[in-house]
């Protein structure tokens, strides 16, 4: 199995990522997100922010099985801004083994700028597609601003999402056994393209792609009509990107990956939400 760690930039020209298939080391991780090892707030933040960075939250994750497997951060505009902007942490838990197809894992979110609380967030990677899912509803989203206990809060907050992670277990378990109808997956399909794409009113130019493209596979594990699989090739295809399509002037181009950190998150939970009411729907 291949170990060495993966440098992308999956969320947009100025955002690097790191991922591996073990977990990342701190020089690793400063290399890609500095503002994970801030040595200081922003000068825009007041005496009541509470400092604690994000390197020494994590610190306290590992003490409690937490193991960072993908790091991410954007840079800013402002100058002097991008050593305190916005980072994003995957971590699993070392009762996570990776015998399986899918790993649990929790997601982190901070910045020293304002723009963001500390946020925890459910997610999933999949082993066969490299796809880092974003799952779970709002009871799946927590948020500790920078006061107080900073650090105990969110390793508190993490271990309340992996109790989560069972019932997200049900949920997926349960797609997976779900079959969608061709004209469901295309229902799917064409509500995701508006998610990804915005809502086309009369006089507006299509959707760069059609329903089809967002729903080709883009590996053989990913062929078949269960809920599941219909879901990660739509996910796959709008948060990547790169299919050929049409610009609003009828031009060929080829779409987009997500931009950002907070696009990447938006979308996935979307997309993770669509997937959930096709599930209700059908149960």
């Amino acid at each position: 199995m291949n170990t060495n760690p993966t440098l992308a930039t999956r969320f947009a020209r100025a955002t690097r990522v790191l991922r591996a298939e073990i977990p990342l080391g701190e020089d690793q991780m400063r290399q890609v997100a500095p503002s994970v090892f801030a040595g200081g707030k922003h000068t825009s933040r007041s005496d009541r922010y509470t400092y604690i960075p994000t390197i020494d939250v994590l610190r306290g994750l590992r003490r409690e099985g937490f193991e960072p497997y993908m790091v991410a951060q954007g840079q800013s505009r402002i100058e002097g801004k991008t050593e305190y902007t916005k980072h994003l942490v995957r971590l699993r838990h070392v009762s996570e083994q990776n015998t399986k197809a899918e790993a649990n894992e929790i997601i982190l979110i901070n910045s020293h700028d304002g723009a963001s609380c500390y946020q925890l967030l459910a997610g999933q990677f999949r082993f066969v597609c490299c796809n880092g899912l974003i799952l779970g509803d709002a009871s799946h989203d927590i948020r500790i601003p920078h006061k107080g206990d900073v650090r105990g809060d969110v390793i508190e907050g993490a271990f309340r999402v992996l109790d989560d992670f069972e019932v997200i277990g049900q949920s997926t378990e349960a797609m997976k056994a779900i079959e969608l109808a061709p004209d469901e997956r295309q229902a799917f399909a064409r509500a995701a393209l508006t998610v990804r794409f915005g809502e086309r009113t009369e006089g507006q130019p299509p959707a760069p792609i059609t329903t089809d493209q967002l729903l080709e596979a883009r590996r053989v594990e990913d062929e078949g009509a269960s809920l599941w699989l219909t879901f990660n090739r739509i996910q796959a295809n709008a948060v990547q990107g790169g299919q050929l399509g049409r610009g609003a002037r009828g031009r060929r181009t080829r779409t987009r990956g997500i931009r950002s950190i907070d696009g990447d998150v938006s979308l996935n939970r979307a997309l993770w939400q669509l997937a959930e009411e096709m599930r209700q729907l059908k149960s």
